[in-house]
């Protein structure tokens, strides 16, 4: 068989709401020209104001999800989202020795927009522990990455810091967001396996439709990743993307809107990636 299309995976909830998780997931690698595959772990019931019930999945269907994908499509880059709770990212983890779906994005997904746990506080040494040694990159923003790493990252200097403990912890490569710092500038730190390291800065736009952002990042990156694109080139991308989505933005519901994940079209090939 020739001319494969390029596929990717997105391990994750969905959220009723449509704005983040697995819906978002799927709407970012559709807009990269990338068929989307899914592994379902957990289901919200959700919208822009928050979480209202959230039910995790059972270990004998998320495995099934998994089995079936690998029996039948050729997947090149995959991430995970929201995992619930230490018995499903387990689950996942297993899942993800077992079979190759290429390069691993974790966004350590923690709490929702509106302030609901998506992980349980036991399940984030798991996370740490046995899901980060798999990530080809991992997505933490500021908080996430507190956790993470035991520290308080109040200046540049703790954000390398963070990052560097999370490479020792088994990711390969980091970003560590900062849509949670002050100021009029956003400013992410990569930090690459070869010891690369550097800023992207974003003009921060006055806006509540931020839903799915950390989503939309790594979903990015993800699908950039299956089609054979160098990590760095991924990263920029979806920098740029998410950009794209959070300045031309859209009004739907009465909280924490969505992202516009229509944006990039109108400006894709202007940034020369």
């Amino acid at each position: 068989m020739t001319d494969i299309f390029p596929q990717a995976l997105s391990i994750a909830g969905s959220d009723s709401g449509g704005g983040a998780g697995m819906q978002a997931d799927l709407k970012t690698i559709q807009e990269r020209h990338v068929f989307a595959t899914t592994v379902l772990v957990a289901i919200t019931a959700q919208n822009t104001l928050g979480v209202q019930d959230a039910f995790p999945l059972p270990e004998k269907i998320i495995d099934e999800q998994f089995a079936s994908l690998a029996a039948d499509l050729q997947i090149k880059a995959c991430k995970t989202g929201m995992l619930a709770d230490p018995i499903r990212v387990r689950a996942v983890v297993r899942n993800l020795k077992k079979y190759d779906f290429g390069p691993l994005t974790v966004d350590p997904v923690m709490i929702a927009k509106g302030g609901a746990p998506l992980l349980s506080n036991d399940a984030i040494d798991v996370v740490r522990d046995e899901l980060l040694p798999l990530a080809t990159i991992v997505t933490p923003n500021l908080p996430e990455a507190e956790r993470l790493t035991d520290m308080t990252i109040e200046t540049p200097a703790a954000v390398k810091q963070a990052a560097v403990k999370l490479q020792q912890r088994g990711a390969q490569n980091i970003i560590i967001k900062g849509g949670h710092q002050e100021g009029d500038t956003s400013r992410d730190y990569v930090l690459l396996a070869d010891g690369t390291d550097f800023w992207l800065s974003a003009k921060r736009v006055p806006t509540h439709n931020t839903h799915g952002t950390g989503d939309t990042l790594s979903a990015c990156i993800t699908a950039e990743l299956a089609k054979g694109q160098s990590l760095e080139a991924a990263i920029r991308l979806g920098k740029a993307y998410v950009d794209a989505t959070i300045r031309d933005g859209i009004q739907v519901g009465h909280g924490h809107g969505p992202l516009n994940h229509w944006a990039y079209r109108k400006v894709e090939g202007q940034n020369g990636l």
